[in-house]
């Protein structure tokens, strides 16, 4: 049976002057109009198409691809008001999508990009456009982890911060706190699960949490390097603003990625910028080769990785909390054996 606001392979079963009827199994006959009907097709062949309701509320079928079927959310631009029923919404087909008053969400002018999900009206089969995102979408809980890589589609904006749909399914959230790029609604982005919550609902950040965004983003900073000739004129001085247009990443992100290759010796500043160090025999993860120096040649260096973890996690020691790095008993020790406390004594 042919699915309303779906693609459907259905057969072809007769030709008549406005087209080709095909086989909508339980909806009946389905009429592809002859501007859709390919040169080769015959009578029992298959052919897939998009069926939809036109003007007439008949059902006809076209070969041409909406830009977003019964079930998905996309961004579709207001082209047409009708103080009636609603507004029009172009989704590439010959007929606009109606987006009913009921399902607006604030005041919608005409040239504005909506968020909308796509459904069909229960009472009168038509598909329409809802503003409402949790409309139709999953009641099961997400089946996320924290850091997970997942894509959303900003659909509003509110006090805390961005609602978004997740893989098209859940809702989500992504906080004002978090930001450091200009957010705009309609737009899909890739972020990460920053949380889970109760209600089944997601906390969403742009950049992996922790450590996890160090090292990817140290690898892409040599390759950056290294197509440039060993050198860049972005340092830990520059602005976020810069920083994010050459790597998608935060200031506070980029100084620990800086932070963990300076520690390994791959990279030095320059001021501004920073400079590629030898780098023949590296790889991601390997250790830097020692220096000439036959004692320092014996100690192994971190790997950049290991690097950063200390980077976001250095704290003093408990000996350089007392004594300036001193262990205190062997402080007290000195000075027992020190010529002046045998004076005193």
């Amino acid at each position: 049976m042919a699915v309303i606001g779906k693609r459907n392979t259905l057969t072809v079963i007769r030709d008549s002057r406005p087209g080709l009827y095909l086989d909508g199994g339980e909806q009946g006959e389905i009429l592809l109009p002859n501007r859709y009907v390919p040169r080769r097709i015959k009578i029992g062949g298959q052919i897939e198409v998009f069926v939809y309701r036109d003007s007439e509320d008949r059902l006809v079928a076209t070969t041409e691809n909406p830009r977003a079927m019964v079930g998905e959310t996309a961004t579709l631009k207001v082209i047409g008001v009708n103080r009636r029923v609603g507004v029009f919404l172009d989704w590439g087909l010959v007929k606009d999508l109606l987006l009913p008053f009921r399902e607006q969400v604030g005041v919608v002018r005409l040239g504005q990009d909506v968020v909308v999900r796509i459904y069909v009206d229960e009472k009168t089969q038509r598909i329409v456009a809802s503003m409402k995102p949790d409309r139709d979408t999953a009641v099961e809980p997400p089946d996320y982890r924290p850091a997970q890589a997942v894509e959303f589609l900003i659909t509003e904006k509110t006090v805390l911060g961005y609602k978004a749909l997740v893989e098209g399914k859940h809702s989500g959230l992504l906080y004002h706190d978090s930001l450091t790029v200009p957010i705009v609604i309609g737009k899909q982005l890739k972020g990460f699960v920053r949380a889970l919550r109760p209600d089944g609902k997601i906390d969403l950040v742009l950049e992996q949490p922790g450590y996890r965004r160090v090292a990817p983003l140290a690898l892409r900073i040599v390759h950056a390097l290294r197509r440039n000739g060993g050198r860049l004129g972005v340092d830990d001085d520059s602005s976020p603003e810069a920083i994010r247009q050459a790597f998608g990443a935060s200031k506070k992100a980029f100084k620990q990625a800086l932070g963990a290759l300076y520690k390994v010796r791959r990279i030095r500043f320059s001021r501004p910028g920073i400079e590629l160090l030898d780098d023949t025999n590296w790889c991601p993860g390997a250790s830097p080769r020692p220096a000439s120096d036959s004692s320092q040649a014996k100690k192994s260096s971190p790997d950049f990785r290991d690097s950063a973890r200390s980077t976001s996690n250095s704290r003093p020691s408990h000996h350089s909390r007392h004594g300036g790095g001193k262990d205190p008993a062997v402080a007290k020790s000195q000075t027992r054996n020190h010529p002046a406390h045998d004076q005193r004594r």
